[in-house]
């Protein structure tokens, strides 16, 4: 057998995706570790020890500086209603772009075009805007509009390449044996697009849940997570805030195990409905 040799462009391409992949788990690869730190343990390393003391700490001890169960619950909170909505508002607007209307292409280049303004002016606009208006910005108002000029462009993209592949022929065929249209979108295409959908909420709640330039000027008084963490690197010195991090980032993986799990059982239902 003729082995093909590998020229020296294939080393070069496999260093560098060896240092990318480096430089992208690197760091939280670090925090991970740093979070088993010894009761005597720092903030770098050598390390002092392994424990789980951190972790303890975080989970059952009063902090002297931060709310993380406060901070937690809210982004939790604030991510599910910026889920819920941009899975609703995809869903329909993806029908209704399914056929032309008047003014579809502006209204379209203007849903996307919070994706290139900076984040932080964003944040900006929108807290100022309700000051104008005497309106006190919080994390379940001011907040939730900010998260969501950020999730909705990307939930229509997503509904858009979607209903750009769609057979209509599955709607004809269900309509020429009887159904209405509710019965048709219930009973076909929805069940069609579903695991679509739970990748758009999925989408929509890791980019809320983990969204911080767009939260700065728009939380109020109470932060959200990712902002209660920032504002405690300067103040924590002592590994429970890697350990907080490495909390957060297995819950985010949770997460999206749980979203590809359920993704794979709707396709093998819709499997077993073809099949049947």
């Amino acid at each position: 057998m003729n082995s093909e040799r590998r020229g020296p462009g294939f080393y070069v391409l496999t260093a560098f995706f060896a240092l990318f992949v480096l430089f992208l788990y690197g760091p939280m690869t670090t925090i991970f570790i740093l979070s088993f730190q010894g009761p005597n343990g720092g903030l770098t390393f050598p390390m002092n020890g392994t424990s789980l003391r951190w972790f303890r700490n975080l989970l059952f001890e009063q902090q002297a500086v931060g709310d993380f169960g406060g901070a937690f619950t809210r982004s939790l909170v604030l991510g599910i209603m910026t889920m819920l909505t941009t899975v609703v508002v995809s869903l329909l607007a993806g029908l209704a772009f399914r056929r032309r209307f008047l003014g579809s292409g502006p209204l379209f280049y203007l849903t996307i075009a919070s994706l290139i303004v900076p984040s932080i002016l964003i944040s900006l606009g929108i807290g100022l805007a309700f000051q104008v208006f005497g309106l006190e910005p919080a994390w379940y108002s001011s907040a939730f509009g900010a998260h969501l000029t950020w999730t909705l462009p990307f939930g229509l993209l997503i509904m858009f390449a979607v209903f750009n592949r769609f057979n209509p022929a599955y709607e004809e065929a269900a309509r020429d044996l009887g159904a209405t249209p509710w019965q048709t979108f219930a009973h076909v295409v929805l069940p069609i697009i579903l695991p679509s959908l739970v990748g758009v909420g999925l989408f929509g709640f890791t980019l809320s849940y983990d969204e911080f330039a767009r939260t700065l000027m728009t939380s109020g008084t109470f932060n959200t997570l990712p902002l209660e963490i920032y504002g405690m690197t300067t103040n924590v010195t002592t590994p429970v805030l890697y350990a907080l991090g490495t909390v957060t980032t297995l819950f985010s993986m949770g997460i999206i195990l749980l979203a590809l799990g359920t993704i794979a059982v709707l396709r093998k239902r819709r499997a077993r409905r073809i099949a049947g």
